[in-house]
């Protein structure tokens, strides 16, 4: 398919964005812990070479380690949590009300 094609409302364009390699380096992380892995994931989805790659990605886990959080409650103790939801009942159609 072209880039444009024409729509009855007009000329119509599909916008791409290649990813970043931050973007490369985010996907690397989500599939494996190990840095040299990370790299060499994120540098066959850029196409860039791996001792580029490996810099970008050292720096990365650095403020990723830095924002790890655990939150702990009573003595390490973990609680169990149920949200449930209360649907609101509408009424479908006419806007008449009973005993209005």
């Amino acid at each position: 398919m072209s880039e444009d094609w024409n729509t009855k409302y007009g000329t119509r364009r599909v916008k791409r964005d290649p990813p970043t390699l931050e973007e490369a380096i985010f996907a690397a992380m989500g599939i494996t812990e190990d840095l040299d892995q990370q790299a060499e994931i994120a540098a066959a989805l850029m196409g860039m070479p791996l001792e580029a790659v490996q810099t970008e990605v050292k720096k990365a886990s650095r403020t990723a380690a830095r924002s790890t959080r655990v939150i702990a409650g009573e003595q390490g103790a973990q609680r169990s949590i149920v949200v449930e939801r209360k649907v609101s009942r509408r009424i479908i159609g006419n806007d008449k009300r009973v005993g209005a």
